[in-house]
């Protein structure tokens, strides 16, 4: 279809190659544009092309390896399906039982973060809010995962401060708890930080929402906050490498306004609550106006028809490029059933938001766009969103890799005693490992009262209440140690489900589904492409292997800053269910207790912590993974748990045997000992013993009167298990180990006030 003549001049500006090429277009893509209109595009239909079809909405160089995840359980008849499935909205929903179901989802917000890091992380938090409540689900909960460059350096220091002041404004204003997650601080990072948010929410069968438009002449509605210059081309924007002139891109950052989402959220779960009114809803997101009519149209097999000059608007003068590319916050798309628009209004009314009728859903399939009466874009809504481009990149291990794998570790000698013992200070003072507390407890994690184990554990656990005298629990956790990725991407991508699920099984929960954000660099560099395909590989077989589905996610690419790209972080976040109500956490509870290892002693010491603190290296292969046996290992501690045997459980990851036991002393009003004993399981190397990450080990803190219980039962099961020695009340933890002639003893007060006081020492003088 041809354009009539517009005065707008935005719309008569030549569309050159230099113009097509700053707006991420390809010249094979811009030519597909062509074919597909017929016609030479005007420049606001050249930026909605361009939104829609950047990494960041259209998936171009993932999609066709996120085909590859598990969406559904394996068996059907198993409790806990997917009741909205990947990819079909805007976030999965899985069911938990007796007619209710959670919805959860991770997004990124990295570009954003690096340039404005308070607000591209707080917009980071207000995005995945929506996303959640857009499905009809009350948000109960928030969870991140973050990554930054050596905290020693004064940018990483300010990126830090801002990203986490970011999460907990928006978060604490609205009023969702924010239970924990990860973080990491690695020099990879240095250039271009990573920022990952989850939302889960609750809501019955019954109230799931869709985003699709239907219904020949049913209204369009845009409900909540006007529509600034904010945010524009913040797709393309995170679909591109950091570069120097990237601050120059500021616009793109968004501004969030958490008061105002809380409102918008009151009101569209109020609405959605009102029968028959809503038929289709959308979040305008990444690509704003422009996702959220486009996609909604093409879920529907619809077309949609809107007038710009009805878009509430917070500055003069805005044309119809801006208006449609614009990423303001806290507004929504809705489309309701025609005659009951007065419903619709009422409720926006009683909340005080905009509720403005912009357009309706027409025949045929295209999105048509208007301003001042006259036609400023028509496309096919199908071809902006299930038809864009799909590459197949080429794929190239890095020729390092090979030569890092095979490292011949006779050339680190085992250290002496003296080393050993302070290496253990030096791991669980590197703020990798350290106490995150000086971040969580900037988070308002007890707001809602349903959180049940608080952020410090291995997973945190909240309770959901489904009626007056009714709950649930449920366990979330985050996972991705990025050194495994950056050496073995496919045994990176296995280790992340795998010791995701392990701290869901040390709480004593059952794992149901993941969402992942997948945060790499530049898919058209073959190097790159090769740490994505094999990363999604690995995160595959995994969830294959502990019978989990993916209901959901992001893939955040070209996370490349001048100085390099980041090492490959697929960022896993796993929910489990309570087969029963009994829930422990990694602290230990009283003295007394036997301490037993699961799994067998460490002996790799492969791209492990160690080697970074101590050797500074990335060296050796990842640690092997057996994800059928581990998953068994899981079965067997939620039984014992469950059983009430376990009293407290900690997973062998980050610095080793050494690291978690220290850590489970760490109880919340006291600190305890151990008098422990290695000596007859210790492999050739002892560091790989107290410092190695070999995966599938869990540490159990058991009451005696147990131990030869849970001993036979591991027996049975064919999991090896070795008694370690015992909780005390003296705060002296000590290792007898038959290499050494002494036993290695610390002052586990002075590893606590290490652990505790490594990222506030730094934080709090600066």
């Amino acid at each position: 279809m041809s354009l009539p003549p517009n005065p707008d001049p935005v719309l008569n500006v030549p569309i050159t190659p230099e113009l097509v090429k700053k707006h991420g277009l390809s010249d094979e893509e811009y030519e597909q544009v062509k074919k597909i209109l017929g016609r030479e595009p005007n420049l606001t239909e050249l930026g909605i092309f361009s939104v829609m079809w950047s990494e960041h909405c259209s998936y171009k160089n993932s999609r066709a390896l996120l085909k590859g995840f598990p969406t559904q359980k394996s068996d059907a008849d198993a409790p806990h399906q997917v009741l909205v499935l990947a990819g079909e909205e805007n976030a999965g929903v899985v069911d938990i039982g007796d007619g209710w179901a959670v919805c959860f989802k991770i997004e990124s917000h990295n570009h954003p973060s690096a340039v404005e890091p308070f607000e591209g992380a707080a917009t980071g938090v207000g995005g995945i809010i929506r996303d959640i409540f857009t499905m009809g689900a009350r948000p109960v909960l928030l969870t991140n995962s973050l990554r930054f460059g050596d905290l020693s350096s004064k940018q990483t220091q300010r990126l830090f401060r801002g990203v986490v002041h970011g999460i907990s404004h928006y978060g604490n204003c609205i009023g969702i708890p924010n239970v924990g997650g990860d973080i990491y601080f690695d020099s990879c990072y240095e250039g271009n930080p990573l920022v990952n948010a989850l939302c889960l929410g609750l809501l019955r069968h019954e109230e799931i929402k869709r985003g699709a438009a239907s219904g020949i002449g049913n209204p369009v509605y845009y409900v909540g906050a006007d529509t600034g210059r904010d945010g524009l081309g913040g797709a393309s924007f995170a679909s591109k490498e950091l570069s120097e002139e990237s601050a120059a891109d500021r616009p793109a950052v968004q501004k969030g306004d958490p008061f105002m989402e809380k409102l918008l959220m009151e009101a569209c779960l109020e609405m959605m609550a009102i029968d028959g009114l809503v038929v289709g809803i959308q979040d305008m997101g990444a690509a704003g106006l422009t996702c959220s009519t486009c996609e909604t149209a093409a879920r529907g097999n619809a077309g949609i028809e809107i007038e710009l000059d009805k878009v509430p608007q917070r500055e003069k003068d805005m044309n119809s490029y801006e208006i449609m590319l614009s990423e303001s916050q806290e507004r929504m798309l809705v489309i309701a059933a025609e005659g009951r628009e007065a419903e619709l209004e009422a409720v926006f009314e009683k909340w005080d938001l905009h509720a403005v009728q912009i357009g309706k859903v027409t025949e045929g399939t295209d999105m048509v766009v208007k301003q001042h009466g006259q036609p400023v874009a028509v496309m096919p809504a199908a071809k902006l969103t299930d038809e864009a481009p799909l590459y197949k990149r080429e794929s190239k291990e890095p020729a390092h890799l090979a030569e890092a794998r095979e490292y011949d570790f006779s050339k680190i000698p085992v250290a002496g005693e003296q080393a050993l013992g302070e290496a253990l200070f030096e791991l669980i003072g590197h703020p990798s490992i350290a106490s995150k507390r000086w971040v969580w407890e900037q988070y308002d994690h007890m707001v809602m009262t349903g959180s049940t184990i608080l952020p410090g554990s291995d997973a945190a656990v909240v309770r959901l209440r489904l009626g007056k005298d009714s709950f649930k629990h449920i366990a979330i956790a985050n996972d991705c140690n990025n050194r495994f990725c950056a050496v073995n991407p496919y045994k990176g991508g296995l280790i992340a489900v795998a010791e995701c699920a392990r701290n869901i099984a040390c709480s004593g929960a059952r794992p149901i589904a993941m969402t992942n954000n997948l945060n790499f660099g530049n898919p058209e560099k073959p190097e790159s492409f090769h740490y994505l395909k094999e990363a999604v590989r690995g995160l595959k077989n995994a969830c294959q292997a502990f019978d989990v589905p993916v209901v959901g996610g992001n893939v955040s690419l070209y996370n490349e800053s001048p100085e390099s790209a980041i090492d490959p972080t697929p960022v896993v976040s796993l929910v489990g269910i309570f087969d029963r109500e009994a829930h422990i956490t990694q602290q230990t509870v009283s003295g007394g207790e036997s301490l037993i290892l699961l799994g067998g002693i460490p002996t790799e010491l492969g791209c492990s912590y160690y080697l970074k603190v101590i050797h500074n290296l990335l060296v050796g292969d990842a640690p092997e993974v057996d994800a059928e046996h581990e998953a068994h290992i899981h079965e067997f501690v939620r039984l014992q748990i469950e059983k009430g045997r376990v009293t407290a459980a900690h997973d062998i990851s980050d610095g080793g045997l050494a690291v978690t036991l220290a850590e489970m002393l760490f109880a919340k009003d006291k600190t305890f000992g151990a008098d422990l004993d290695i000596s007859e399981i210790e492999p050739d190397r002892l560091d790989a013993a107290l410092y190695g990450e070999s995966q599938g080990r869990i540490v159990v803190a058991v009451n005696s009167k147990h131990e030869g219980k849970i001993l036979s039962d591991a027996e049975k099961y064919n999991i090896d298990a070795e008694p370690l020695g015992k909780i005390m009340d003296q705060p002296w933890l000590s290792i007898r180990t038959e290499s050494l002639d002494e036993c290695l003893v610390w002052d586990a007060n002075a590893l606590r006030e290490t652990w505790e006081r490594a990222i506030p020492d730094v934080m709090e003088r600066t």
